[in-house]
């Protein structure tokens, strides 16, 4: 078997692990996470790499370098999933880093190298997004203790009952002096390098996000009986601040999303009184997804205006834009040539990934590997065997480039 049928086998495995018996769904601090963590330290294990469960529940692994106690080099990608998920996002860049540890003779690099797979990328329990990683980069945030799930349940009693310590989190930090950087490997999530025919790329910068709750607030009434010229209706002033939304966004090249639209009371011949929406607002630059918010506010101010509805708007997530460290970009591109590309696509990522939280820390990169149809968050996700064998000797040889440079 070639380390890339054992990679895509290792994936098909990992997704067998879900709380749902119909869709893939693993969640943070969940017994399927736990699960899942044995099931990825096992193969750490076979990989030749000591392995843990640090304090935020991220699974972690390590090899030493020349000498031990080294600054590590971090490898890896997250485990959780958003519901009815495919099976590479995240987890194939956990399984690429694994196998590339594999590659390399402990004792042989002039730094160690760890793999770590993320608890918490992807936010879907709690609502915010990489937990695992900010625990790590020390970017923790104690609010978010009283962050609850759809059951009612405190961040606070879930890392008890996965039988982790709140107070032992800062446990899970990394100071940046014990770091050489973090390199990722994930499917685009994207076309571009379907369409361009190429497999493989290397990342200049994350996109800069923000996500809102939003509220149209009007009046409830009988829809029979009220003339139009006497309503309130919050669904209409939601709707018409949704299409603006798209409008504003295309205009001035954002990319501004509108994921769920919720009208109450929800009876059929009620008229809404309350809507409630998100917006997920990223661009590759800061001021421009920035400036679009400032234009989505004034839109929602005049449709409130016009119609008699009262805006509200709170922020849940924020995440600015981060730019790939140039040298380790560089390690990525040295990697890419020695598979025979020797013009390296280059471009930046319209997703969101553990690197935003761990650049807090240490400098990061990423490679991207070709999916089909650019199909992320979905179980059509889908891989060519050829592109991950790719991946992981590009990845191993951005790794080799690094310790030639250190």
């Amino acid at each position: 078997m070639t380390d890339a049928q054992l990679i895509l086998e290792r994936c098909d495995e990992l997704a067998t692990i879900s709380s749902s018996p119909d869709f893939l769904e693993r969640v943070h601090l969940s017994p399927e996470h736990a699960a899942a963590n044995a099931l990825v330290a096992g193969w750490m294990e076979q990989a030749g790499l000591s392995t843990w469960q640090d304090a935020a529940g991220n699974q972690c692994g390590r090899i030493e370098g020349r000498e031990e106690g080294l600054p590590a080099l971090l490898l890896g990608s997250h485990i959780d999933t958003v519901p009815d998920a495919g099976r590479y996002d995240g987890m194939l860049g956990v399984l690429l880093a694994i196998q590339v540890a594999s590659r390399i003779e402990p004792g042989t690099l002039p730094f160690a190298l760890e793999v770590v797979a993320f608890s918490d990328e992807e936010g879907t329990r709690f609502g915010t997004a990489l937990l695992g990683s900010r625990a790590l980069a020390g970017t923790w945030d104690d609010e978010w203790w009283n962050l609850t799930d759809k059951d009612g349940i405190t961040l606070f009693e879930a890392f008890q009952d996965f039988g982790l310590d709140p107070a032992r989190l800062p446990g899970a930090f990394r100071r940046p002096e014990t770091l050489v950087g973090y390199l990722e490997a994930h499917i685009e999530q994207g076309p571009i390098l379907e369409d361009a025919d190429r497999q493989l790329a290397v990342v200049t910068s994350i996109a800069g996000a923000r996500r809102f709750a939003l509220t149209m607030h009007g009046k409830a009434g009988h829809a029979g009986g009220t003339p139009f010229d006497r309503r309130r209706d919050a669904l209409v002033g939601a709707s018409e601040l949704v299409v603006e939304i798209e409008r504003l966004s295309r205009t001035h090249d954002v990319i501004g999303t509108v994921g769920k639209l919720e009208a109450f009371p929800g009876g059929v011949n009620v008229i809404p009184g309350r809507a409630e929406f998100s917006l997920d607002l990223r661009a590759e630059f800061d001021d421009d997804r920035d400036k679009v918010l400032a234009l989505i506010e004034q839109a929602a101010a005049e449709i409130a205006g016009r119609r008699g509805l009262e805006f509200e708007q709170h922020e849940i997530y924020r995440a600015d834009a981060v730019v790939c460290d140039l040298d380790l970009r560089q390690a990525v591109e040295s990697g890419i040539r020695s598979i025979g590309d020797d013009d390296p696509m280059a471009f930046w990522s319209r997703a969101g990934h553990d690197g935003m939280a761990v650049v807090a820390a240490t400098p990061i990169a990423m490679l991207f590997l070709r999916c089909k149809g650019g199909v992320s968050h979905h179980p059509d996700e889908a891989v060519k065997q050829a592109d991950v064998t790719a991946a992981l000797d590009a990845f191993e040889a951005a790794v080799r480039s690094l310790a030639e440079r250190h």
